[in-house]
This record gives structure tokens, sequence and C-alpha cells, in this order.
């Protein structure tokens, strides 16, 4: 009997997950699921992910609410690390920013992949937007990514990051 509800609890864990799979791997990238298993492969991990996700509701909620590393552009990705390293960093990278050096500048440009060539534009770039992207003293999180992923996609050279956040 437990076997039996188990296999259903799966079975709809991943039927509900399913429609939205897209990129790496079949639950999706938000959720509980895709945050407690990123970067694992196989089957068992795709399973848990789905089932955490189906079966406590949280990525219909992420998606709806644009939390837990979803987002209600239509585009399924995974931008929690960079929300957490922002939130985390908040203080020190504003200042990093408003200067256009420092570590947690360094440390953001390594996590959404900017390479070695274009980090010096990167650096200027956060610090001719820093206004821009830190709108306000009390800016959150989401605001902060929002407004760099503008400020990135709006410049040639460093447009293909914006798709990282």
């Amino acid at each position: 009997m437990l076997n039996k509800k188990l296999m259903v609890v799966v079975v709809a864990g991943l039927f509900s997950t399913g429609a939205m799979a897209a990129g790496e791997n079949n639950t999706g990238s938000c959720g509980w699921g895709a945050k407690l298993f990123d970067g694992q492969r196989g089957i068992a991990p795709q399973v848990l992910a789905a089932t955490t996700n189906g079966t406590s509701g949280n990525q219909t909620f992420g998606i709806t609410s644009g939390t837990s590393g979803c987002t209600q552009d239509g585009v399924v990705k995974s931008n929690w690390k960079t929300a957490m390293f922002i939130d985390g960093n908040k203080e020190k990278l504003a200042r990093d920013m408003s200067t256009g050096s420092g570590e947690s500048l360094e440390s953001l440009a390594k996590l959404i992949g900017v390479q070695d060539q274009h980090k010096a534009t990167f650096f200027q770039a956060t610090k001719e937007n820093f206004a821009k992207i830190f709108s306000s003293d009390n800016a959150t999180t989401d605001q902060v990514l929002a407004s760099l992923k503008q400020v990135l996609a709006s410049d040639s050279e460093l447009a293909q990051y914006s798709l990282s956040i």
C-alpha cells in the first residue's frame, strides 16, 4: 500500500512539473526541488526534484509569485544563486559597484560567468549605472537583479551575460 502511494506521489510530481520542463533536466529549473538537487545528474535527483516540487506545490507558487528561482517572463531558468549572493552581499556589492572594483563585484562577475576579456567593461558598466542598479537605499534583491539584467542587456558586449541573471 505504501509503495502504491509513493508511486502516485512520484508520478504526480513528474506530471505536474513535466509540462514546465526545459533546459538542463526534466524538472525545470525553479522551485525547491531544483534548488535542492541543483547540479546533480541522473534519474534519482530528477525524480526527487520533481517530487519535491509536485508534492509541495512550491513551483506553481514560485512561478505565479516570481520566487524560488522562478520568473514570470516565460523563461525557465535558475537565478537563485545570483539572488542569494546579492542578498547576502548587498552592502559590499553596492560599495564595489559604486567604485567599479572590489572583491564582491569580482565574485558576482565570476558567478554570472563574465569572461576575463569582458570584466573591465562589466566593472565600468556597473559603476556608470550604479544609481540605476541600486535605485534606492532599500532596493530589494529582485530590483537589483532586474536592473542589473537591464544594464547588461543594453550593452552589446555584455548582453550575453544578462541571460545568466
